[in-house]
């Protein structure tokens, strides 16, 4: 197989931003985007994703963090979709239930072509750190305009913003991980002279 691996580079006035993706990787992150919280959550995809993630963003943080949080999703959307390629053989389909402590979340994701974010959270608290709950939404927003598929976030019971924030990301990865997936099946394949079900 082919190596699945992408590296994109994306410039505005407000970021400067290099991602590097390898979606067959053993889950490691080489991250300096200069916004820990995210960088923590960053690491639970690559871990959680099996993809190996080099991320390194120069962003107008001195404003705040937004634009490097949403160009970072965009510019990962764009590696994921490069890496990815033609989707031939690939599971498609991914989804994943992850709790931490009294948090539990579901995430599914469906490699479609067709750009959709449907995102259901209700965060207990405005921020995390210094990051703005907000901009979770405005990075998996990015991310999902540029990967080109649709994802359903739910956030389904949790009182600590953290853990909410963490079992997202964490069944976030997991879910990427499974529609990555070589389908054996359609892989191995041969054409039936039988008429399909």
């Amino acid at each position: 197989m082919a190596e699945r691996t992408a590296t994109v580079t994306r410039n505005t006035l407000e970021t400067k931003i290099t991602v590097s993706v390898n979606l067959d990787g053993s889950g490691k992150l080489n991250a300096d985007t200069g916004v820990p919280f995210l960088e923590h959550m960053l690491d639970q995809i690559a871990r959680h994703g099996l993809l190996d993630l080099e991320i390194h963003c120069v962003g107008d943080i001195h404003i705040d963090d937004h634009h490097t949080v949403e160009d970072i999703g965009i510019t990962l959307g764009q590696a994921v979709a490069k890496a990815v390629g033609d989707k031939k053989g690939i599971m498609r389909y991914g989804h994943a239930y992850v709790p931490l402590d009294e948090a539990l979340s579901r995430v599914t994701i469906d490699f479609s072509g067709r750009p959709g974010l449907h995102m259901d959270v209700e965060f207990t608290r405005a921020s995390i750190g210094r990051l703005d709950t907000q901009l979770f939404w405005e990075f998996f927003q990015g991310f999902v305009n540029h990967a080109g598929v649709t994802l359903h976030i739910d956030n389904l019971k949790g009182f600590n913003a953290h853990h909410q924030a963490e079992t997202i990301f964490k069944a976030f990865g997991r879910a990427v991980r499974f529609a990555l997936q070589i389908d054996e099946r359609a892989a191995n394949s041969v054409p039936s002279t039988k008429g399909s079900l």
